[in-house]
């Protein structure tokens, strides 16, 4: 096969211009694009010296002849001069010295249009900017000290559609909103939802635990400070105006101290907020949403929450259910989770095995969604394979579901095999069964975990797995 033919052909098919000159810079050969860059056909070029094609270069401006003077390579050269029609032209270059056995014996140069090589810089400037404003665009809209909207409301219980349903209504109010629900079920999602679906999106969103300052600290961080009001302090906003126009929510409010409480009311009846050690009001547009994890009337029977506070915050009132208590929703939640931490952790979780699912839906999870979000978590980090199984799964499930687990352990020929009192059997029959009831036992003793039972036994998991269809050692759930 000629070699020449196929570089030349290959050559023909770039985008880039290709110039080969001789050690005296002559011409030897010459392709250009359809840009026409130098003015010059092939058939005009060749055995041209390279000053002739652009009389405007000289051997001191020309980079072949600096590339055939210094046998140094010239890389992304920016190169401007008139082409041989005359016409003022810039090309990006990359002149190359041709050398061979030590001598010189001529160069390359590939060279690109400057303007083509501009405009595709202002491509992708362009699109780096149109990212940039879609980002601009998402962190006004989700940078706003939230990440959560309605679609990430996971679950399919009527309780949850309906929940979601009536959230959905009072997005454009700005009545207060109080959230019942145990810790881990999502009350702050709701409210970031509520917020990022009506008027007040583009607006702050700040959320305040309410148990996790005390009454001072907290107080001061809520309403502000005024420079002078104790010893050493400064002008500073509180929540409650870096909020203004958007969102106030205070988590466990069931722990805010009772005085306070009544500092917040005035707050919700006349919008007014005055800062510590300050003698002025400034008001405020701030729509309250506060969460409890109690019963907020246990709460309010033992004096932890106001009366009149309770019932203003009551306008709206409403409660997530714990998981347990939606346990239609434990599926989508978990297939949910997988998706993430595949996404995150790069692993390729496709299913989780229906023995297992059962588990994960008769665990109570007293923890609710956050208890369950990280028992996956925990699974998904030490998983190596593309299913979720009994084997996977933490002790405490396990051993929650202990008692609605049946083991088949030792029939009673293998039994009587073993007893002590019976006539000597056979020692590889009995070895076997020995192993076998080693076996049970361990499976037994780690709940149904087969790595911890290989551990105890002190074997591969692969082996012990292999045992275990060996002997049809059966592992069930009643699902009853």
């Amino acid at each position: 096969m000629e070699y020449k033919y196929i570089l030349e052909t290959m050559l023909v098919h770039l985008d880039e211009g290709i110039i080969l000159v001789d050690s005296e810079a002559n011409v030897t050969f010459f392709n250009e694009p359809a840009t026409n860059i130098a003015g010059i056909t092939d058939e005009e070029a060749i055995g041209k010296n390279i000053l002739d094609i652009f009389p405007d270069l000289t051997p001191e401006t020309s980079t072949f002849y600096r590339v055939l003077k210094n046998r140094e390579a010239i890389i992304d050269y920016v190169q401007t001069y008139e082409n041989h029609k005359g016409k003022r032209v810039s090309t990006l270059t990359s002149t190359i010295p041709l050398i061979k056995n030590g001598v010189i014996i001529g160069a390359l140069e590939k060279y690109r249009d400057l303007s083509q090589v501009k405009y595709l810089s202002e491509q992708v400037a362009s699109l780096q900017k149109q990212l940039f404003h879609k980002n601009k665009a998402d962190r006004q809209y989700r940078g706003n000290g939230t990440i959560y909207t309605f679609q990430d409301i996971i679950g399919e219980s009527n309780v949850i559609r309906e929940l979601e349903k009536k959230a959905s209504k009072i997005v454009n109010s700005d009545s207060p909103v109080l959230v019942y629900g145990e810790t881990g079920t999502g009350k702050e999602l709701l409210v970031q939802a509520i917020h990022n679906g009506g008027k007040r999106r583009n607006k702050p969103f700040i959320a305040q635990n309410c148990a996790a300052l005390p009454k001072t600290l907290l107080e001061g961080i809520l309403f502000g400070t005024s420079s002078g009001s104790f010893t050493g302090a400064k002008e500073k906003l509180g929540l409650f105006e870096l909020a203004d126009g958007g969102t106030l929510f205070l988590d466990e409010i069931n722990s805010m101290d009772i005085e306070l409480q009544g500092k917040l009311l005035r707050v919700l009846q006349d919008g007014a907020i005055r800062r510590i050690g300050d003698n002025k009001t400034t008001v405020v547009d701030v729509r309250i949403m506060a969460s409890t994890n109690e019963d907020p009337i246990k709460v309010m029977e033992r004096g932890a929450l106001r009366e009149d506070l309770y019932y203003r915050l009551h306008v709206i009132f409403l409660t997530i259910p714990p998981l347990r208590a939606r346990k239609e929703d434990i599926q989508p939640l978990v297939n949910h989770f997988i998706n993430s931490y595949n996404k995150k952790l790069f692993k390729n979780v496709k299913k989780v095995s229906p023995e297992t699912m059962e588990i994960l839906k008769q665990y109570p999870w007293y923890g609710n969604i956050r208890e369950l979000k990280y028992t996956l978590e925990s699974i998904m980090n030490f998983i190596e394979t593309d299913r979720i199984t009994t084997q996977d799964l933490p002790y405490n499930l396990l051993k929650h579901s202990q008692s609605n687990h049946s083991l088949t352990t030792l029939d009673s020929k293998e039994e009587k095999a073993l007893d002590s009192e019976a006539v000597i059997a056979p020692l590889e029959g009995a070895l076997k069964c020995y192993e076998k009831l080693l076996i049970c036992r361990a499976i037994e003793k780690s709940n149904g975990n087969c790595a911890e039972a290989a551990r105890l036994l002190k074997i591969p998991r692969q082996t012990l797995h292999n045992k275990i269809r060996k002997y049809k050692i059966e592992w069930k759930i009643n699902t009853k």
